[in-house]
């Protein structure tokens, strides 16, 4: 019998992380029983004045935001770290370390109106969005070293307001994913004399088979080592960008042609607001980019769904106890995304 990648469980390993991936195709053939979640498509008015979120409301600290017709950002009401906290003290125990660590916590709404969503708006809004972002990790990596820009899509990811924002937790100390990132990348640079994530956008776009769009700037693709079913990674395409204040216009507005397209074919997959978690990851700031050659600016793309908007994939049990496991091959799930419509849903109905 033959090796079908399609067919057999394999592993595959991811080199940003580390880790490997139990890969178990057969397994699709298997009947669900489980949980199903009631699909997203809730009528969402454009502006509600209880929603903390929208422009004039009152936030629960009793702040009002202001009539913003565009990008707005404030510090969070509820931080997860602040920017003067006292160190724990010295520990002799090795079972009980702790280190002192500072930050800033942000909260970053895209658009005015609730009832809209990153991949309903105009490039020109988009380009907005991604010009605050690089301005945001500008200011706070003048004293910080990790800015981290994140967005929580949809209820199942845990986001309460449906109001169209993101977030921005920027800290002193290197976290967990950013330093296993920083270790490989920069192991692969010392032994391959080239950026990891330049030469596999390279590789990606000689292969073609897991590309989901692309344009002049950048490639998004289902990685190989995917373990979220639809999970997508966006790099440059061809030039080395150590952070995102490092783009220049154009790759900007790429950067939000490329956003648009790859979240309309998310969006298009079951005809619902894809729920995501995703985030940019860059070189650390404050460090001399002749240390961080082996960083390349990306974003990766983390959505739950898996058969349709109502049947998602549970991180438990062997994925929390052992390694991560995942059905669809990440051919398969490149495939299904790329031969979706390039027109939203909602626009052409």
């Amino acid at each position: 019998m033959a090796f079908d990648p399609k067919e057999h469980q394999h592993e595959r390993f991811n080199p940003l992380t580390g880790q490997w991936i139990l890969v178990s195709p057969h397994r699709l053939k298997r009947p669900w029983t489980g949980q199903v979640e009631k699909p997203e498509e809730e009528v969402i008015p454009s502006h509600d004045p209880k929603n903390p979120l929208c422009p004039g409301s009152i936030r629960p600290n009793g702040k009002v935001n202001p009539e913003y017709d565009g990008v707005y950002v404030f510090d969070n009401d509820f931080p997860a770290m602040l920017p003067d906290v006292p160190s724990p003290a010295e520990s002799d125990d090795p079972l009980e370390r702790s280190r002192a660590t500072t930050g800033a916590c942000r909260v970053m709404c895209f658009h005015p109106r609730s009832d809209i969503t990153l991949p309903l708006m105009m490039i020109e809004e988009i380009r907005k969005v991604i010009d605050e972002w690089s301005g945001q990790c500008t200011e706070l990596g003048k004293t910080l070293k990790w800015v981290q820009v994140f967005e929580n899509k949809g209820k199942v990811m845990g986001c309460s307001n449906p109001h169209p924002h993101c977030q921005i937790w920027a800290m002193s100390s290197l976290p967990n994913e950013a330093s296993a990132e920083d270790m490989n990348q920069r192991d692969y640079l010392a032994k391959n004399g080239v950026p990891m994530l330049l030469k596999y956008a390279r590789s990606e776009d000689e292969k073609r088979i897991r590309v989901l769009v692309d344009n002049e700037d950048w490639i998004c693709v289902v990685p190989y080592w995917a373990c979220w079913p639809y999970e997508l990674l966006l790099m440059p395409r061809r030039r080395h960008i150590l952070r995102m204040p490092d783009l220049t216009d154009s790759e900007r507005n790429s950067l939000a042609d490329i956003m648009k397209r790859l979240l309309t074919k998310y969006d298009n997959l079951f005809e619902v607001s894809f729920p995501y978690s995703m985030g940019f990851h860059g070189a650390p700031y404050g460090i001399p980019d002749s240390e961080c050659q082996h960083w390349q600016f990306h974003a990766h793309y983390f959505p739950p769904l898996l058969r349709s908007a109502t049947v998602k994939k549970f991180m438990v049990g062997f994925e929390m106890l052992a390694e991560s496991q995942r059905d669809l091959t990440a051919e398969q799930a490149a495939e299904k995304l790329r031969n979706l419509p390039d027109v939203h849903y909602k626009l052409r109905k």
